[in-house]
């Protein structure tokens, strides 16, 4: 019983996190709140990959949806271990999504902003290495001004929240498989006993 409740509040502690990455992942499309740039192709291609609007953000509500209901699922179950084996194979679900997210945020905070330079759109910190990320002198370079703090800002946030993400889908892996595999063996002993 007990691990079905913490199942349930990490399920809710994922609602904010799915809710903020597709909010983080829609400005994106509008830097510095201007719709300009999507209509003539000076986003970054990374912002086309929907990491926070599929990976951290829709995907996620699989995992919240059967965190929530576990309650529901394993009185409808068998058994409780098959509920729990849902929830692993939910919070598998939710890593795949999570670790998308993080993969193509961190692959833009690398690669930089794509902005204009001397007239041209392109990307003028792709050296690959995210120097750029430390160099702040060096983003005055981009037009417009602050278009290197938007991206930089929005991936980032979208890195972190999808490490959270991450981090709550991995503790309910362990705490599914350690109550998938422990709890047949406690009733049986306790019912011998």
């Amino acid at each position: 019983m007990c691990s079905r409740s913490f199942t349930r509040s990490l399920g809710f502690a994922l609602i904010p996190l799915a809710i903020c990455c597709i909010v983080a992942n829609i400005l994106l499309y509008f830097p510095n709140g201007e719709v300009e740039h999507a209509k003539e192709d000076q986003l970054s291609k990374y912002v086309w990959f929907y990491m926070g609007i599929a990976g951290g953000g829709l995907v996620m509500f699989l995992p919240v949806v059967v965190f929530v209901n576990l309650d529901k699922c394993a009185n409808c179950c068998a058994n409780d271990s098959c509920a729990m084996c849902g929830s692993v194979l939910a919070a598998l679900i939710g890593l795949a999504g999570s670790g998308y997210c993080f993969v193509i945020s961190a692959l833009a905070l690398t690669e930089g902003p794509k902005c204009e330079v001397s007239g041209l759109w392109e990307y003028p910190f792709m050296n690959g290495t995210g120097e750029y990320l430390i160099k702040r002198n060096t983003w005055s370079r981009c037009h417009p001004i602050s278009i290197v703090e938007w991206h930089v800002t929005l991936f980032s946030i979208l890195l972190a929240l999808s490490g959270l993400e991450s981090i709550i889908c991995a503790i309910q892996l362990v705490n599914g498989l350690v109550a998938a595999v422990c709890r047949p063996y406690k009733q049986r002993y306790s019912l011998n006993a």
